[in-house]
């Protein structure tokens, strides 16, 4: 068991102002592995001075000097990844495959963004006028559980790209892995006070970072109850806000789909990172007249999939993060029967042999309406619900129908249709009989997935703001 006793704040790891103790349990078997002091106000006020006070040197540096700060951030995490993935199972309850693939990409991110910083124009000419794009300030980033060091990284990369200074408040439950990544953080040398990380509740470190006119700019990745709060807050003080928010990603398996390729994607799309995902494919749209078949070929591969120890390289489906997350997930199974779904495989409890730690049976409804709750609902886990449409055109309505537009999946032989369709879907990225993830490319979502877009020009856009000088 680890004692988490420490915040990182000017250059410095220090022990927080506050006293609040969190227990974090290992999800795969319940045993107590860290004790987290959690920072307070106070706490979080210092992060922000000190990131204040060093915004007035840093976004002073040359380009030359920033891409280097990225190297170094770079080599510092690759250097301790194998202990990222190592806390990400312990802690997570991930696979190791998945484990090591998020960790491994958080690093390339910070060369991404290198490159992006050495190709880009800081000053423009725009009609008459000399276009200068300038830091914004301090940046406040907000990260969830379910990808700390990707979702972190992201959004600092960006940041440290554009010249700005950044306090982090990541997952209080993801305290073991931040401390990790802290550490490589501290290992790369960066200028005192240009990263300052504090463990602590949101509810608690957030309406202050929200809400303090030291900081410029709030990128929180989260649920849309929680972001509309930080919207919210950050108007009182004008802040730029970036929020990338739930999801409840339709799948459209048009009728000319191959389903040898696009049943397992559809599968894999919903259960992917034990289904703790906001782009979970978890509404698949099937036409009527392949139901089923889709049925089968389903069950078939759901129930080949083990679920069981993280740390079994044949693992597919690991532990949800913590407990509350098992009964959320028993609520949504329950009802699912209880609206009347057909289950066709898992259902409520845990599965045979696995008693002990967050196991769930990946579950799998047909026959859902748009009406049920597990239809319009944002599970969180390794539940699919598989819907029918007749026409090409009811199924894109019924993907629609949603107040969510993160993500949306297209399985179709056709790629002129299937581009087509992707036009038409209210979704911030449209996968087309793929999952492949481009870092490169903007990502965020429509309606109440989110505002503004992180990743790519995008993303350093959204830490910079223009000066405009006529002469």
């Amino acid at each position: 068991m680890r004692t988490i006793n420490q915040v990182y704040i000017n250059g410095q790891f220090i022990t927080p102002h506050g006293s609040e103790v969190l227990e974090l349990l290992n999800p795969a078997n319940h045993q107590l592995i860290n004790k987290v002091i959690l920072g307070d106000e106070q706490d979080v006020l210092a992060a922000i001075a000190s990131a204040k006070q060093a915004f007035k040197t840093f976004s002073r540096t040359s380009v030359a000097q920033r891409a280097q700060y990225l190297q170094q951030l770079h080599d510092a995490i690759i250097q301790r990844v194998e202990d990222l993935k190592e806390a990400t199972v312990e802690e997570y309850g991930a696979t190791l495959q998945r484990a090591l693939w998020s960790n491994r990409l958080a690093a390339e991110t910070f060369l991404l963004f290198k490159k992006l910083l050495l190709d880009y124009s800081f000053e423009k000419q725009v009609g008459a006028s000399q276009v200068i794009m300038e830091p914004l300030g301090v940046v406040a980033i907000l990260t969830a559980w379910n990808s700390n060091s990707g979702s972190i990284s992201v959004k600092l990369a960006a940041a440290i790209a554009a010249g700005c200074t950044v306090v982090i408040k990541p997952s209080e439950f993801s305290a073991w892995q931040t401390q990790v990544l802290a550490a490589c953080i501290h290992d790369a040398g960066l200028p005192a006070g240009v990263i300052n990380i504090v463990n602590g509740r949101g509810n608690v470190l957030g309406p202050i970072l929200s809400s303090h006119p030291d900081v410029a700019a709030i990128s929180f990745t989260g649920s849309t109850q929680v972001g509309k709060q930080v919207a919210r807050s950050a108007t009182e003080t004008m802040k730029r806000v970036t929020l990338e928010l739930s999801g409840k990603s339709p799948h459209l398996l048009l009728d000319d789909a191959n389903l040898e390729t696009a049943i397992p994607l559809a599968v894999n799309a919903c259960f992917n990172n034990n289904g703790q995902a906001c782009i979970a494919g978890s509404r698949l749209l099937v036409p009527e007249q392949l139901l089923a078949t889709v049925k089968q070929m389903i069950v078939n591969i759901v129930g080949r999939l083990k679920v069981g120890d993280p740390r079994i390289e044949s693992t597919d489906i690991g532990p949800l993060a913590s407990v509350q997350q098992y009964e959320r997930i028993q609520h949504y199974i329950q009802s699912g029967i209880q609206s009347g779904a057909e289950l066709l495989i898992g259902g409520p409890g845990k599965p045979e042999g696995l008693s002990t730690g967050n196991y769930v049976k990946p579950t799998v409804f047909a026959n859902v309406t748009p009406d049920m709750e597990i239809a319009r609902e944002e599970i969180f886990g390794p539940v699919l619900s598989i819907m029918t449409y007749g026409t090409e055109e009811e199924a894109i309505a019924m993907a629609n129908d949603t107040i969510y537009g993160l993500l949306a999946y297209v399985s179709s032989t056709n790629e002129t249709r299937a581009m087509e369709v992707a036009k038409q879907l209210q979704a911030g990225r449209v996968l087309i009989n793929t999952l492949q993830h481009d870092p490169l490319a903007p990502f965020g979502g429509y309606k109440q997935s989110g505002i503004g877009r992180e990743g790519g020009i995008y993303g350093l856009e959204s830490c910079l703001q223009p000066k405009v000088i006529i002469r």
